[in-house]
């Protein structure tokens, strides 16, 4: 059994510790980590490997920036009959690497000086800062050039103002040299960029109990399915009132939930490799998540008043072509009106909104949830097709989609016959 060195790290268990290794070995020659090891080499082993190795996949991907998907590998081995995880990290290619929620900071950037791993300077963090350049993403060239609108162009049709054969001149969808870049392919149907919404049975990460990846789709289509996803969490709640009627309300507003998810896409900052927005919901409250901090020159209180000072200047107009975004800096003032300042968390790399849900109410199971209206409906006509099914029950299509595979799971439902000339079945009523 070797021991640890300047590559190798043993850790018992998963600890609170695993992304301070994970950047120190990023910032230098990269690394293994063995866990299940314990420091004198002997092996625990690990209770449960598959589901340890989602939580540090899902951990290394939320908390260290700038992105590491494509630096590092996760596998399991048998040591002595039992489970061990080895998670093996690349050197990085833009350092310094950090802990998002410390920053550039020595409380966040870490490397590897032998067997140990030591916080690294102000001074070498901020020499390697001035060797990166950020670029604006019109100036960036795509990575393919064989990209297709056609959802674009559905989006803008329908909102009565069709897109020419000039759009990507007009959209600013080109390089100066004629080329697409990173901003048309942020839009473009086929690119291959993944907004991930995350969904855990308590307050904390400790338990994961879906995940859903939307994917290879233009970046609108990918906020619509965030909001449609949001939405359905977003259920409906009564006050009960003595002596009076009740009133319905959601866990959060749904305006103010919907301006913070379209801010996160509007103001992400997708130049390091195209860091997407990320999307959780807990028992007690959705947090959404956007990546760059505040914009260079901008202050604190200016973001928390409103002042325009768009990231993503090509990103914010389309927003406004479609009518997702009512006028520049409004969304940030909406949110802090309904639910304070203390709402919005901002450091040197992320701002994070959580809108904890209003607990004064009593959740029913009424007949008005998307789940009841859906059954009541095809109890009704079990021919029903999808799209009438939508229009009665008041969801998109995705929406029914989402709650229809949910009752299948659920066994409540099945489908019976062909695709087209079949039927649903109630198993449960």
């Amino acid at each position: 059994m070797l021991y640890e060195t300047n590559r190798i790290e043993y850790k018992e268990k998963l600890s609170h510790d695993l992304e301070e290794e994970a950047v120190a070995f990023l910032n230098a020659e990269g690394g293994d980590i063995f866990i299940g090891i314990r420091k004198d080499g002997s092996v625990a082993g690990v209770a449960n490997p598959d589901e340890t190795q989602l939580k540090i996949a899902d951990r290394l991907c939320d908390n260290i920036r700038p992105n590491i998907m494509g630096l590092f590998d996760i596998s399991t081995d048998k040591r002595d009959g039992k489970d061990i995880i080895i998670i093996n990290f690349a050197s990085g290619t833009e350092k310094p690497y950090c802990i998002k929620r410390k920053g550039y900071s020595e409380a966040g950037c870490f490397i590897r000086i032998g067997s140990s791993t030591q916080p690294m300077s102000q001074e070498i963090i901020d020499s390697m800062l001035s060797k990166r350049h950020p670029l604006s993403l019109a100036n960036i060239p795509s990575r393919h050039q064989d990209l297709e609108f056609d959802q674009l162009k559905l989006y803008y049709g329908l909102n009565k103002k069709p897109l020419n054969d000039n759009f990507p001149k007009t959209l600013d969808f080109l390089t100066p040299d004629g080329k697409y870049n990173m901003v048309a392919f942020l839009f473009a149907d086929n690119n291959n960029i993944s907004v991930r919404v995350g969904k855990y049975s308590g307050t904390d990460k400790e338990d994961l109990i879906e995940r859903e990846d939307f994917k290879d789709c233009s970046l609108i289509t990918a906020m619509k399915k965030v909001i449609d996803r949001l939405d359905m969490e977003n259920v409906t709640q009564s006050h009960k009132r003595p002596m009076r009627t009740r009133i319905d309300k959601s866990l959060v507003n749904k305006d103010v939930l919907h301006e913070a998810i379209i801010n996160a896409f509007a103001h992400n900052d997708y130049s390091r490799n195209l860091d997407t927005p990320i999307f959780q919901i807990y028992s007690d409250r959705f947090e959404v998540m956007s990546f760059g901090g505040l914009v260079e020159g901008m202050t604190t209180e200016q973001f928390y008043t409103g002042t325009s000072m768009p990231r993503n200047r090509e990103i914010v107009r389309v927003f406004k072509d479609l009518d997702y975004m009512e006028q520049l800096g409004s969304g940030i003032p909406k949110i802090v009106k309904k639910y304070g300042r203390d709402a919005i968390a901002i450091d040197s790399f992320i701002i994070q909104a959580t809108l904890k849900f209003d607990t004064g109410s009593e959740i029913l199971a009424t007949t008005d949830s998307p789940t009841n209206k859906i059954i009541i409906e095809l109890k009704q006509n079990p021919y029903i097709t999808m799209d009438v099914l939508a229009e009665k029950v008041g969801l998109t299509i995705h929406g029914i989609k989402w709650h229809m595979d949910k009752l299948k799971k659920q066994g409540t439902i099945r489908r019976l016959g062909a695709k087209n000339g079949g039927y649903w079945e109630l198993i449960q009523s």
